[in-house]
């Protein structure tokens, strides 16, 4: 069965917004690799409208570093499943938009062969999470403070704490810790 991975950035103090990160080349190789494991990704309308067009725009550009490039590359080679209810068109002919149950929706593709499917949202994950339904988590912190921003389960109340067991880590030159957990057995 597929495994459903979760990643995100985050601040030392858990906000997960975009604009207060600087990916580099060693952190964009390490979210290569997680979407090399992967034929599926989730999002939902807003994080989507932040990822498409850039990332296919820069598949196809030749103006920014390889590892922009090849992030890129792999990226535009998934499929990708929009939660939306307001979306009227991905605009992307390997994107479609559901509008069904989201639980439903995932343990339907989770029977699908295929690879790994990642969620790229924070209210997607937060619902998955809360529905016990996310196998995988990469929390990749980085080393600022930014107090404010949007917050992995701001929107959904656990019924339980969710334990994890700890898989390994990686540490890169620029202070950033990528830790990897798995849902507790």
């Amino acid at each position: 069965m597929r495994k459903v991975v979760f990643a995100i950035n985050s601040s030392a103090d858990g906000c997960c917004g975009h604009t207060d990160m600087n990916p580099d080349d060693e952190l964009l190789r390490y979210f290569t690799g997680v979407l090399r494991n992967a034929s599926i990704m989730l999002y939902g309308r807003t994080t989507y409208q932040l990822m498409v067009p850039y990332w296919p725009d820069i598949a196809r550009s030749e103006s920014e570093t390889n590892a922009d490039k090849e992030f890129a590359r792999v990226f535009d080679s998934l499929d990708i499943v929009v939660f939306s209810t307001t979306l009227k068109d991905a605009g992307r002919s390997k994107t479609r938009i559901a509008r069904a149950n989201l639980a439903d929706e995932v343990l339907a593709l989770k029977q699908q062969p295929g690879k790994d499917i990642l969620v790229g949202s924070l209210s997607i994950a937060s619902q998955l999470s809360e529905r016990g339904l996310i196998d995988e988590y990469h929390f990749v912190v980085h080393p600022v403070i930014v107090g404010k921003g949007p917050r992995l389960f701001e929107t959904v109340k656990l019924p339980e704490r969710l334990l994890l067991d700890f898989t390994g880590s990686d540490t890169f030159r620029s202070g950033v810790v990528a830790l990897h957990y798995k849902k507790h057995a």
